[in-house]
């Protein structure tokens, strides 16, 4: 069988021990896929995978703002750095929380007909404009647009997308038993603040998080990356 893997040979997730089988334990509860190929191929690294792991759960997943947004924010990074890999994970997880019309147009390389979520996806392949969110949302929307930038580059380097399956409908692969686990996951909203013992904290707080779980979790990934 062929590896998904390039220039490492991770150990499966059911095998790793200490901090990795912790963040292992923690993307299967809350994000809802067992397994996942970013966090594998970041476990011989295991403060580095925590790092990544935490400020994806703590702004992606936690916080009061919509899931569906901070998905088109992240869905409009991975466009921005052609990592079609990351970008079939996010129509199929829009797919996942209800929003089949707009996980296909987006997956039809259409833009979103809703003019705010067009903001959101256009501001997501360019950080450099107005916000289209509430600056006390900015923790997560930011947040969650930096991890995917990690992750992004994670997936282009250490990810062989062609040994990936892809191209599967999202109603067939929701309609199965792990199909239905990462519906629950996407449709809930875990408990804020559990990433934060995976990992040590230090750095420079960055003024758009200050004070909040992503803030210290940011500065933890830039500190170990």
């Amino acid at each position: 069988m062929t590896s998904p893997f390039r220039f490492t040979s991770p150990e499966p997730a059911d095998a790793t021990t200490g901090t990795a089988a912790a963040v292992h334990a923690q993307v299967t509860r809350d994000f809802g896929i067992e397994g996942a190929l970013p966090f594998v191929a970041l476990s011989a690294a295991p403060d580095l995978m925590a790092g990544a792991w935490a400020l994806m759960r703590e702004s992606l997943l936690s916080g009061h703002a919509s899931r569906t947004e901070k998905e088109l924010v992240t869905f409009g990074v991975s466009l921005a750095n052609r990592c079609p890999f990351r970008v079939g994970a996010h129509t199929l997880l829009l797919h996942a929380g209800g929003d089949r019309e707009l996980a296909g147009s987006l997956a039809r390389g259409e833009r979103p007909a809703d003019p705010e979520y067009g903001q959101l996806l256009a501001w997501g392949q360019d950080m450099r404009g107005r916000w289209p969110f509430a600056a006390d949302d900015a923790p997560e929307f930011v947040g969650s647009a930096l991890a995917f930038h990690f992750i992004n580059r994670i997936v282009s380097a250490l990810i062989d997308e062609e040994a990936v399956s892809g191209g599967a409908d999202p109603a067939e692969l929701l309609d199965t038993e792990a199909g239905h686990a990462l519906v629950r996951a996407v449709r809930a909203r875990p408990e804020p603040g559990l990433g934060l013992p995976l990992l040590g904290t230090g750095g420079p707080q960055p003024s758009w998080a200050a004070g909040t779980p992503v803030c210290l979790l940011y500065t933890s990934l830039m500190a170990r990356g």
